[in-house]
């Protein structure tokens, strides 16, 4: 079986043959257009990490700011995990940190609709734009207050 008929049929053989192929130097009998495909979405993977990481810790820095007398530690360790993720996605492809304040503006409306289902406040009550920073988003000190409980 060719190795681009692999692809539909068993992708981790396809994987496996096509790694085979390339090391071999028989490129010619590689499947480029699917591995050229692969590294795109590769690519694109992190930035949904990235992008997915960016909501969760917006939505939690409106929680935070919305409801202080629901402040928690668990709060603040969601925080903390989110710039954990972020870092590591940073640190791996550094391409992405230019992006970081389009990512923040983009993904701010998605962690508005995730903060008002979640606390039941109308997303009229949040900010319309984005008032946090890449600067705050990386921050360990940010947010300053203590939590109440």
């Amino acid at each position: 079986m060719k190795a681009a008929d692999l692809y539909d049929a068993d992708f981790s053989e396809w994987a496996v043959r096509n790694a085979e192929l390339l090391r071999s130097g028989h490129v010619d009998e590689a499947d480029l257009e699917h591995i050229a495909e692969e590294i795109e979405d590769l690519s694109k993977g992190r930035l949904r990490v990235l992008e997915s990481a960016v909501i969760q810790i917006l939505m939690q820095f409106l929680k935070y700011e919305k409801q202080p007398a629901k402040r928690s530690r668990s709060w603040l360790a969601s925080i903390g995990k989110q710039r954990v993720k972020i870092r590591r996605v940073v640190r791996e492809s550094p391409s992405l940190r230019p992006q970081l304040p389009e990512i923040l503006a983009e993904c701010y409306s998605d962690a508005v609709k995730l903060a008002s289902i979640e606390t039941g406040i109308a997303r009229a009550e949040f900010p319309e734009v984005c008032p946090y920073t890449v600067e705050m988003l990386l921050d360990d000190e940010f947010p300053p207050q203590a939590p109440s409980k």
